[in-house]
């Protein structure tokens, strides 16, 4: 869990480094959601997952944010969390890494802006909508694509293929 959010932490400080490629403010790729989603499918448990996420965001917000960071990285994360639990439950195995990571995305900008929302006392944040929701289902899907091409490589290891593997054969994350 500690090399988990590590690397999640990592990703999250270099892309806050990076110039942001879109018109719409806040929207981002969302790199240190790669390993929120590989956890959510390598880790025993969602709550294990859940402590790798809130690790990320304290960290992150800690290491080069402010309160305000940490209250949209929050809402957005749980929000982003709770949907990917739901959909990799629910659409069982009908519903790829990629579908997963495409719906938290969406999520993730819809908890955002619920928080922005609030804090700005101002419901027309939710205009922004269309626009983050395209943004995210493309970055989405690119951090999808990057988490089934990582999560096929850790099958070749004894650990990861094991668990895989009954991954496949149980569908109940949340131990």
């Amino acid at each position: 869990m500690a090399l988990l959010v590590s690397m999640a932490l990592i990703l999250s400080l270099i892309e806050r480094m990076m110039p942001v490629p879109f018109i719409t403010p806040g929207a981002k790729l969302g790199l240190a959601n790669l390993i929120i989603i590989i956890s959510i499918y390598t880790l025993d448990s969602c709550k294990d997952a859940f402590i790798v996420l809130l690790l990320r965001i304290f960290l992150s917000a800690l290491l080069g944010g402010n309160i305000s960071t940490l209250l949209y990285s929050a809402t957005g994360g749980i929000f982003s969390f709770i949907t990917s639990i739901l959909v990799k439950e629910v659409g069982g195995k009908n519903v790829s890494i990629i579908g997963v990571s495409s719906s938290a995305a969406v999520f993730h900008n819809i908890g955002q802006l619920l928080a922005a929302s609030i804090i700005l006392e101002n419901i027309n944040m939710f205009l922004y909508l269309p626009v983050l929701s395209t943004i995210g289902i493309v970055t989405g899907i690119f951090i999808g694509l990057s988490a089934n091409y990582l999560l096929s490589h850790l099958k070749k290891l004894p650990y990861f293929k094991e668990k895989l593997n009954l991954d496949k054969n149980n569908s109940s994350l949340c131990n």
